[in-house]
């Protein structure tokens, strides 16, 4: 066999781009909502769940990526979950009707394992001392490809409004989100490609029993004097399990009072990333700043602030977790992101909404606003209150059509405040618990069951992702702004509590050395590394 000469950075960076797709997939569908809900009538439930399908499909996928890795290895897992990308982006492109759409979505969440995957990848390659940076390197992909739909969308919908003749031969006026859409197809072919050239995982050749072959590539990644020692410290790690072991029998170790503190760290660190919404603002970027009543056409070009933000605060997280180390980060960006959500619920709940004359008169080109001179001069205290008097008088059609330049001529709100909350939530959660946990998720997991317990933890994350995303709009309508956002600082604050008493330090340390302090064999207190079952003790 003959193998090429491949870096770490390389493979890394390769690999990484499963987030720079993710990212394209997750924010490409954030321009279309106003669209897609025209075109095929949606409800808020409907709407929740053309958003969300990724994320439902990405559940089922979970179950069997474990299973998969292991069978065939990473790389080959990786080819498939990039093939999957080009079929859903070319099948979005086609829909014809809601159904359709969520289908193909559906399908693309099947993809959204690249995550995960990845990050397993990349820290079964990495040397000790970069492998923060190197599996950062995904995160900062994922926010490069939102900062990419954001601005697509907004030159994509600035385009659709122009005059020029060749809008509308190429249908981009009628067919907006279609052309959104479609941005991703061309990258994921890309990344097909790539990936075909790089080496598998020599982590998983040993457990393969292919040592020959793992220490091929481990030599094109170290130097020589480093090959023996790595091989064997691997194999000391594998030393008592069989990897013939079934998925259930991996699955059940994960309740073993060995690993119980590994567990308890990935459940929570998992949870609370999702929980505290960031795929709520990252998803629905456009809608929610709409609810600023800044029009449409501010509200995507905020969109693309949000995109620059995460990747000017993710290249700071990467240069700082191996210097400052992965809990001081964690820790504290998690307080200021749930200080930030705290600014954006004190903005919405002081807000008013009333329709003036002269507001009325302005609206005359766009709305009938003979329906409308009931809410004359009446002030509502809520945007629920105001939404829900829009569409007793014009319809629930016509009120999603005009919510934001109805909401532009009636709110009366702090937008600076909420505008600035919400930069700052997303500048603290990306230098913070949005990368650090693909860190930790790469490195806390004993070898012998990273296969299972990776997939596993990304399950539940992706689980609580999709209820996010599902049920944003609905709860949007039904509770309202504030109300949302009151919850996600409550959700940040224990998070806060049981991550400042439970998190470790990892940054330096080997997988193998990695497991042993998780498991409490030993006791190293530097760096605030104190094993967690001795701190639940």
């Amino acid at each position: 066999m003959i193998i090429k000469s491949h870096s770490v950075l390389y493979c890394a960076l390769v690999v990484a781009l499963g987030g720079f797709i993710f990212g394209l997939d997750a924010a490409l569908i954030s321009g279309t909502v106003r669209f897609v809900t025209t075109e095929f009538d949606l409800t808020d439930l409907q709407i929740g769940t053309v958003v969300s399908a990724p994320g439902f499909g990405v559940i089922f996928a979970l179950m069997v990526t474990g299973f998969i890795c292991d069978k065939i290895g990473r790389k080959k897992t990786l080819v498939i979950i990039s093939f999957i990308y080009i079929i859903s982006a070319v099948l979005s492109v086609m829909a014809t009707s809601f159904e359709s759409l969520v289908v193909a979505r559906f399908v693309g969440g099947l993809a959204f394992t690249s995550l995960s995957v990845a990050a397993m990848y990349i820290g079964e390659i990495a040397p000790s001392h970069l492998r923060g940076k190197l599996v950062s390197i995904i995160q900062i992909n994922i926010v490069v490809g939102l900062s990419i739909a954001y601005f697509a969308n907004f030159a994509i919908l600035e385009i659709s409004e122009s005059a020029y003749p060749w809008v509308s031969s190429l249908h981009i006026d009628t067919h907006t989100w279609r052309w959104m859409l479609g941005i991703e197809i061309l990258p994921a072919i890309v990344w097909f490609l790539l990936l075909l050239n790089i080496p598998q995982s020599p982590r998983w050749l040993i457990m393969k029993r292919k040592d020959d072959k793992a220490k091929l590539i481990i030599n094109q990644f170290n130097n020589t004097t480093q090959c023996e020692d790595e091989v064997a410290q691997i194999k000391q790690s594998l030393k008592s399990h069989n990897e013939k072991e079934s998925f259930w029998v991996l699955f059940k170790s994960l309740f073993d009072s060995k690993v119980r503190g590994v567990v308890i760290l990935g459940l929570t660190i998992g949870i609370v990333q999702q929980i505290t919404g960031i795929n709520a603002i990252m998803f629905y970027a456009p809608t929610v700043f709409e609810q600023l009543g800044i029009g449409t056409d501010a509200a995507f070009f905020q969109a693309v602030v949000v995109g620059l933000v995460s990747i000017i605060f993710t290249v700071v997280a990467i240069l700082l977790i191996d210097k400052l180390g992965r809990r001081p980060l964690v820790i504290w960006g998690l307080a200021t992101a749930t200080i930030s959500l705290f600014a954006c619920y004190w903005g919405f709940s002081q807000a008013t909404y009333s329709l003036t004359e002269q507001s009325l008169v302005s609206l005359a080109e766009q709305v009938n606003i003979e329906r409308l001179t009931s809410m004359l001069n009446v002030v509502f205290q809520s945007d629920v209150e105001f939404k829900t008097a829009l569409i007793s008088v014009l319809g629930e059609s016509d009120a999603k059509q005009y919510e934001s330049v109805l909401l532009q001529s009636a709110a009366t709100i702090n937008a600076n405040l909420i505008i600035a909350g919400i930069i700052g939530f997303i500048a603290a959660f990306h230098f913070s618990i949005g990368p650090i946990m693909w860190v930790l998720f790469s490195e806390i997991f004993p070898t012998h069951i990273r296969g299972v317990a990776i997939p596993v933890f990304a399950f539940i994350t992706s689980f609580v992702s999709y209820l996010v995303q599902q049920f944003f709009p609905w709860q949007l309508s039904v509770f309202g702004a504030d109300e949302i956002f009151l919850f996600y600082t409550i959700c940040g604050a224990i998070g806060f509590i049981l991550l400042f008493k439970i998190m470790p330090e990892t940054k330096n340390k080997s997988i193998e050395e990695i497991e042993i302090l998780l498991s409490g064999k030993h006791t190293d207190n530097k760096d605030n590394s104190i094993p967690l079952a001795k701190r639940e003790a």
